[in-house]
Formats: structure tokens, C-alpha cells, sequence
């Protein structure tokens, strides 16, 4: 038996092929279930995310289940194997455990070390074992993965710091004013990055956000994306009103002329009033003299930029430290998997002394009489199991414990021998 994963993601393919492979929750049990139909696949995890699609198998022929999945993916996708092949990553059994360990943990993400990715793998476990896609083997593998996601966002800080333009306004916002549910939040634009720091702000404690868009419809598709969040919605001949009772303003547009200047904000700021300016807009959307008025702060892409290049850099150095640690977990994963090469003969054994205890134990027993026996049969049925026990628990536990995969091997085939094991022949 073997672990594998044929999978695609941001790294290797486009989104216009992404999407044809994307195996929503409403078709996954019906993915699963067509992936175990075939001959060579023994269990099956599928992670489908906007960024990726990996599919997790256990197979006793690894080549075979490898092309079993390639060619369910070309079905699924609609997408000859020849153009599919070329966007698909194949990795095998210790590179296949890593390699998730890296996914929980943030490492493999579009933006390092990002937390929503460990409760989409969690979710993926969940909904696979419900579709009875996961068996023990992946069943241990995912819960390692979760366990190593964990570590790392607990002994490192890889899920600190802004690493976006958006993000690190809205960091530098909140350093700014402390706290974000107190201000009132104007958006000027409806785009991704304004949905981007829609839904940083939320994530802040942000509670009053104005969404101002040339297109009302835009604007309301945004909001349509934050189904609890109260948000307030104008066109954008509103915006000076909108500004004029906000306490911080994003700008985010693709106009190519500047929406806002001093002598626009002149005519509306009541005298002393403080209001914060991020624009991150390229071209800019706010001139540069709005910083000539007093009790104005204004931040463009340039000032953010810095912060995110400190960040990323430190969101860097914590994943060299990260996969020191998820080395541990592949490891101790390792131990798992490889341990479970004794079962067989761990069993064999067990079995066959069991039945030389129940057999000695009747002869015993029918020789003390029926009244002796009944009597106290309890009593020596524990005597007897409990000798077994004992006798059995050194070598099984050395048997499991011995790290040297052909020290172990040697080991299991002379009790196969000593002890006359009727069991088939595992290793070559």
C-alpha cells in the first residue's frame, strides 16, 4: 500500500483551468464514490479550494491509481490528458504526506502561512470520512496534518503581519485609532480590493461601512458577498457627503483621475475634525495636498508597500522555522505507517497462542471436575490470559518500537518461523 496525491493549484495551473476542476461539496460524494470504483484505489480525500484540487489516494499499485485519478480529472474537467498533464503535480507517499502537512500549515498557500486553509482541510476530512472516502490510513494522515497545522500557528507567528496592500491599510488603520468598531468606515470603489478590505475590516471589529461605486449594482454585488455584515451602500455622486460624516476612508478605484483634493475636502471638513486617507489605488485616487490640512493623515500604495515587504520577509524566515517542525510530524506520521507492517504478524501470533491457551485451558479444566471448574474457571481464565499477556508484551512492543525498517522485517520473519505463523509473505 502506498500514499499518493494528484492535485493542481495556483503554482502550477491557471484559474480558467482551475475552475473546470473544481469539485464543489454538492458533487463531492458522488466524486468519491466514482474514484473508489476503481480497481486499484483503496481510500480517497478530495481538497478542492478555489486555489487548488488535490485528490489523496491509498493504493496498493501506486502507478495504477495514479492514472486512475489522472484520467477521472480529464473526465471530470472536460480536458484532453495531454493538456491536463502539464498543469498536474504527482507526489508519492513521504513527498505526498509533506506535502500536505505544508498545505494545513499555510506553507503552500498563495499567501504565506494564511489560516483559512487549515479548516478547509478539516472540512475535507470531515466530508470525506462522512462519504466514506477515508479509511484508517488517510484517516491518521489527515488528523497528523491538522495536528501539524496547529503547531505551527502555535509555535510560530506565520499568521501575523498584513502580506496585501488591503490588509496592511487595514492594519495600519487599526494601529492608527486602536479601535475599528468605533469609526465610521467610508469604501470609495466596489472591486476585489475593496472587497478584500471589506473583509479585513469585519475580521478588525469594523461595524459601520459605507460602500460608495459609480455602479450601485456593483456595489451591492460586494455586499451581497458579506450576507451579515450591515452595510451601507451609495452611488458615487454621494461620496462628499459620505466622507464628510467618516472618520477613515479607503479609496480603491480604476479611475484614472484624481476623486478627491484638499479643496473638495476644504468645503465639507467641519474645523478640527480628524479624518484618516488610505488610498490604494494606482493611479491614485487622492492628491497628494490633501496632507497640507490640518488633522488629515493620508496613506498611499508606497506607505503600505513597506509594511508588506517587512512582513512577507518575516512570514519567511517563520516557515524555515515552520518546516523544521513539520519534519517532526512526517516523521512521527513515518513511525505510524511503518509500524503497521507488524499487524499481521502481531495477530498471527496472538492468535495462535490464544488458541494453545483455550485448548490447554479445557483440557485443565475437564480434568479438575465439573464442580472445581465451574468454581473457579473466572479465576483461571485470568491466570492463563494474564501469562500470555505478559509473555507476549515485550516482543510486541519491540516489534513496534524497532526503527530499522530491515532489522524489523528480519525480525518478523524468524517468529514467523520460531512459531510456525501462518501468515502470507509481506516483504520481499
Amino acid at each position: 500500500m502506498n500514499i499518493a496525491v494528484v492535485g493542481l493549484s495556483h503554482k502550477t495551473a491557471p484559474v480558467e483551468v482551475r475552475e473546470k476542476l473544481s469539485i464543489q461539496e454538492a458533487k463531492l460524494e458522488g466524486a468519491i464514490a466514482q474514484l473508489c470504483n476503481y480497481p486499484h484505489i483503496e481510500e480517497i480525500a478530495v481538497l478542492s479550494t478555489c486555489n487548488r484540487l488535490e485528490i489523496y489516494i491509498v493504493a496498493e499499485e501506486t502507478e495504477q491509481g495514479v492514472r486512475e485519478v489522472t484520467q477521472f480529472l480529464a473526465d471530470f474537467g472536460q480536458l484532453p490528458l495531454d493538456q491536463l498533464r502539464k498543469h498536474l503535480f504527482i507526489l508519492l507517499h513521504q513527498d505526498a504526506v509533506m506535502h500536505l502537512m505544508r498545505v494545513a500549515s499555510g506553507l503552500d498557500s498563495l499567501v504565506l502561512g494564511e489560516g483559512q486553509i487549515l479548516a478547509q482541510v478539516k472540512h475535507c476530512h470531515k466530508l470525506c470520512q462522512q462519504h466514506k472516502g477515508v479509511g484508517s490510513v488517510l484517516n491518521r494522515l489527515f488528523k497528523q496534518a491538522l495536528s501539524a497545522g496547529k503547531r505551527v500557528r502555535t509555535e510560530t507567528s506565520i499568521g501575523t503581519g498584513a502580506v496585501s496592500i488591503s490588509s496592511a491599510a487595514v492594519e495600519l488603520a487599526q494601529m492608527k485609532v486602536q479601535n475599528l468598531a468605533a469609526c465610521r468606515i467610508a469604501i470609495v470603489g466596489a472591486g476585489k480590493m475593496s472587497r478584500l478590505l471589506v473583509q479585513h475590516l469585519l475580521a478588525k471589529g469594523a461595524t459601520t461601512i459605507t460602500i460608495l461605486n459609480r455602479s450601485l449594482k456593483g456595489a451591492m454585488e460586494l455586499a451581497s458577498q458579506f450576507p451579515d455584515a450591515e452595510l451601507q451602500l451609495h452611488d458615487l455622486s454621494e461620496m462628499m457627503n459620505a466622507i464628510a460624516t467618516s472618520d477613515i476612508v479607503f479609496t480603491s478605484t480604476a479611475s484614472t483621475e484624481v476623486l478627491l483634493n484638499a479643496s473638495k475636502l476644504e468645503l465639507i471638513l467641519e474645523p478640527h475634525r480628524s479624518l484618516m486617507l488610505f488610498d490604494i489605488s494606482v493611479p491614485r485616487n487622492i492628491d497628494a495636498d490633501v496632507n497640507q490640512l490640518e488633522n488629515v493623515q493620508a496613506f498611499n500604495v508606497d506607505d503600505l508597500k513597506a509594511v508588506v515587504a517587512q512582513n512577507q520577509e518575516s512570514r519567511r524566515q517563520m516557515a524555515m522555522e515552520a518546516e523544521v517542525l513539520l519534519e517532526e510530524e512526517v516523521d512521527t506520521f513515518d513511525m505510524w505507517w511503518r509500524s503497521l507492517e507488524t499487524v499481521s504478524t502481531i495477530s498471527c501470533l496472538r492468535d495462535k497462542v490464544e488458541a494453545i491457551r483455550a485448548q490447554e485451558l479445557e483440557k485443565a479444566l475437564s480434568r479438575l471436575g465439573t464442580e472445581f471448574a465451574e468454581k473457579h474457571q473466572e479465576i483461571i481464565e485470568a491466570l492463563t490470559r494474564g501469562i500470555v499477556n505478559k509473555i507476549l508484551h515485550d516482543p510486541m512492543v519491540q516489534l513496534r518500537a524497532q526503527q530499522d525498517i530491515e532489522t524489523r522485517r528480519n525480525a518478523m520473519q524468524s517468529l514467523q518461523v520460531l512459531f510456525n505463523l501462518d501468515t502470507e509473505e509481506q516483504f520481499s
